[in-house]
């Protein structure tokens, strides 16, 4: 079967080298030596790829790593730092007289 490249593989199609007798059938030996370098990218290409994911992974965990560590771990809350406001102490004044506006409202 001209199309079988398990089969050709498992033959020894990769092993395969062109002698420099004279043949009739130049043509099979173009083909298979062909075969061969299309073989050959694609295994090229295949172990490229594995690396890119290989390496892509290893980003991903590094990355995934960098992001655990630079998350503080919630802890005992006497231990730790106090925890800034909310609001800055300006933003926090001017909620204050707002709220005191309104309430001020309310009782009218």
């Amino acid at each position: 079967m001209a199309d079988d490249v398990d089969g050709a593989i498992e033959a020894g199609l990769m092993s395969f080298a062109a002698c420099d007798c004279t043949t009739d059938d130049v043509v099979t030996i173009t083909s298979v030596m062909q075969a061969q370098a299309r073989l050959r990218t694609a295994w090229e290409a295949r172990r490229r790829h594995r690396l890119r994911q290989a390496r892509l992974a290893r980003r991903a965990q590094e990355r995934e790593a960098r992001r655990l560590a630079a998350t503080p771990a919630t802890t005992d809350t006497a231990s730790s730092a106090p925890e800034r406001p909310a609001l800055p102490a300006s933003a926090a004044a001017i909620l204050a007289r707002a709220k005191a506006k309104a309430a001020d409202r309310m009782k009218r």
